[in-house]
């Protein structure tokens, strides 16, 4: 049967169903998961068309998915990164959606505190145990969408699970009715998508959602999760590892709408953002993250990463303010005692920081040779040189004028009597046995020693 597609405006073939494979042994893809060995990529040459929606998001999972591999947050601490969220998002809520716990007490409360605030964005989601009595509570707290668990690998349907594939589809169907009868717009979580028989299984289990939607009036959210970060961006890929595969038949085979198909990925091998990415590229609209990717084992998508894709692919930030980044950065290290690693994107103490002598030379006479864009503005982060053995009269020139503000003709260069006398202490620190990069403190004292105090009255 030919259909004149709605998104191509072309003729297209749209006459087959996939059915469900109830088979009786899982597949486990040992040819790809052979559990002795690395993970493989297979090709196979089939290439699926790239298809940006007209709009694309950003949702959050910090509360969810970040809670479960850190110390709980105080609702306290909730409300405060709720609100840097909404500020991050902007007034077009680029930022759309955060998802909470409900399971107790204190989840409730952050919840409450978080609706009362009366933000627009970002909109507040649940995830919750699949019954009955979990939905009422949700729509007792007037949240209008929730997070279902629906595992989709026979990994999970064997082994965990105990079931066959059609009984866990029907357990799962049912419980999607229950969300349905309760009013709740139900988001089901395809957990370990990437490991899952997306013929025999995933796509006709989404039918089978999409049919019970359309009957119910309430739309359904799919997100597709790659639970152990086993997919992969590069086009002609094999499924299961194909994110463009699975965001192009999740839409061609089962008709879902780009604006509810999201992508949640994890970052055991490095691609959690160029996943993410590739998801927005290939047709969904959300792609879900988490702040500083705190997640799960290796973590989830950096939250504050796809701000910079977003803004990367669309050529403007919409809105978004991205100083609040450092905000979030300030407040986990500050508020939390979070320890983040030095050298992470955007919010490590030393993203844009230069040991090298050279590179601070090249600093010192046009910051853009050697940062990656104007951290001062768009960050309020500006590019900075640690002093150390390799340094040179140049990073020790520059590190003077980031640390003291000094402007224009203020500013002082590598022939300057203060930085020749600084790199001869400097010299001696390290001749005499010193290994490790010299501190701000200790720095600004010998600079207020060596300048009668001048430099620390000049700022």
């Amino acid at each position: 049967m030919l259909e004149l597609s709605a998104k191509t405006n072309l003729l297209e073939e749209n006459d087959y169903r996939y059915s469900l494979q109830d088979v009786k042994e899982p597949i486990l893809y040992r040819d790809v998961y052979n559990y002795d060995e690395v993970p493989k990529v297979a090709f196979n040459h089939r290439r699926v068309p790239m298809s940006m929606p007209e709009d694309i998001w950003i949702t959050d999972t910090s509360f969810r998915d970040g809670q479960q591999s850190m110390n709980p947050y105080t609702p306290d601490q909730i409300v405060d990164l709720f609100k840097l969220l909404s500020k991050l998002g902007g007034p077009y809520g680029l930022i759309r959606q955060t998802e909470f716990f409900i399971y107790s007490k204190r989840d409730r409360e952050a919840i409450e505190r978080c609706m009362d605030l009366g933000l627009k964005f970002p909109e507040i989601t649940t995830w919750i145990r699949a019954s009955r009595e979990d939905f009422r509570a949700v729509k007792e707290l007037g949240i209008r969408e929730t997070g279902i668990l629906v595992s989709c690998s026979d990994y999970h349907i064997f082994k965990k699970l105990k079931m066959s594939r059609s009984q866990a589809m029907e357990h799962y169907l049912a419980t999607v009715k229950d969300a349905f009868e309760a009013g709740v717009m139900p988001r089901c979580h395809l957990e370990d998508i990437t490991r899952a028989d997306f013929y025999g299984f995933v796509v006709p289990f989404v039918n089978e959602l999409m049919k019970l939607s359309d009957e119910a009036g309430i739309p359904v959210r799919i997100r597709a999760c790659d639970t152990m970060g086993y997919g992969v961006p590069y086009t002609e890929v094999a499924l299961p590892r194909s994110v463009p595969g699975i965001i192009y038949g999740l839409q061609q085979y089962s008709g879902v709408a780009s604006e509810y198909l999201e992508w949640h990925g994890h970052n055991d091998f490095y691609k959690a953002v160029a996943n993410a990415s590739t998801a927005w590229l290939y047709g969904a609209s959300g792609v879900n993250c988490s702040m500083l990717g705190i997640g799960e084992r290796t973590g989830n998508v950096p939250l504050e990463a796809m701000v910079f894709e977003y803004a990367s692919l669309r050529g403007s930030l919409d809105g978004m303010d991205p100083t609040v980044i450092t905000e979030i950065g300030e407040y986990f290290k500050n508020e939390i005692g979070y320890t983040i690693p030095p050298m992470t994107p955007f919010v490590g103490r030393n993203f844009n920081v230069t040991r090298a002598g050279i590179h601070a030379d090249g600093l010192l006479k046009d910051e853009e040779i050697y940062n990656i864009f104007n951290t001062e503005k768009l960050l309020d982060r500006p590019a900075m040189v640690a002093v150390s053995k390799t340094s040179g009269l140049a990073g020790i020139a520059y590190w003077i004028n980031q640390n003291y503000r000094l402007k224009g003709d203020r500013q002082l260069d590598k022939q300057t009597p203060l930085v020749v006398a600084m790199k001869e202490w400097v010299d001696k620190e390290y001749a005499d046995g010193r290994t490790t990069a010299l501190g701000t403190e200790e720095l600004e004292a010998k600079i207020a020693e060596l300048s009668g105090g001048v430099l620390g009255r000049m700022r």
